[in-house]
């Protein structure tokens, strides 16, 4: 990916250097001091947020939320264990607040605390591919990180796109979960018939 986004940079600023010289220099100053200002929002709203999750889970609170939430998590991710139940939660949580990048760490947590697929280890389960898929839909109640973009922007009303987003990211997400559920009972499935086959030729060999 890194090779992929080094070409395009490449290409663009011989482009503009063919097309307009005397402002390849001036868009790659400005690009850069964006690029600084939007990471340092990003940080500080970041920072504040992580530091809300930090004490929610040394306050005993992130346990609660994943005991509020285990009903729904163990009926998308049945079998798991209640440390994996609890990452996922807090990863959730994270994505209904808008908070992509703080969710990932949590994700990851979950992951790694997920069992493995049964039949092949370097394969991902189900559960793992629905929790990426979950993850990527983004359902979203308070998209707080792009009402802090839009805020620093000078946006008038940065959260006048609550709704829309809503809707949006329920509706992404009702058919990841939907797409994830069907392709896995096909999947199971077509296991089913190939160890049925595998068994009859064992046993007519």
């Amino acid at each position: 990916m890194s090779i992929v986004w080094l070409i395009i940079m490449l290409v663009s600023i011989t482009a503009l250097l063919f097309i307009n010289p005397s402002s390849a220099l001036e868009a790659l100053i400005k690009g850069a001091n964006d690029s600084v200002t939007l990471a340092l929002n990003l940080i500080a709203l970041y920072g504040i947020w992580l530091g809300v999750f930090e004490i929610l889970e040394s306050t005993g609170i992130s346990d609660k939320l994943a005991k509020l939430l285990r009903p729904l998590v163990r009926k998308l991710f049945k079998g798991e264990s209640e440390e994996a139940e609890k990452y996922i939660s807090m990863n959730v949580s994270a994505n209904l607040l808008g908070l992509g990048n703080a969710a990932t760490p949590m994700g990851i947590g979950a992951v790694g605390a997920m069992k493995p697929n049964e039949k092949n280890p370097n394969k991902a389960s189900t559960n793992m591919i629905m929790l990426i898929v979950i993850s990527a839909t983004s359902l979203q109640i308070f998209p707080s990180t792009v009402i802090g973009l839009r805020a620093s922007a000078g946006s008038a009303n940065p959260a006048d796109f609550i709704i829309p987003c809503i809707i949006a990211t329920v509706s992404s997400t009702v058919l990841g979960i939907i797409g994830v559920k069907i392709i896995g009972a096909l999947e199971s499935r077509l296991s089913k018939k190939r160890e049925l086959k595998l068994r009859v030729i064992g046993e007519a060999s």
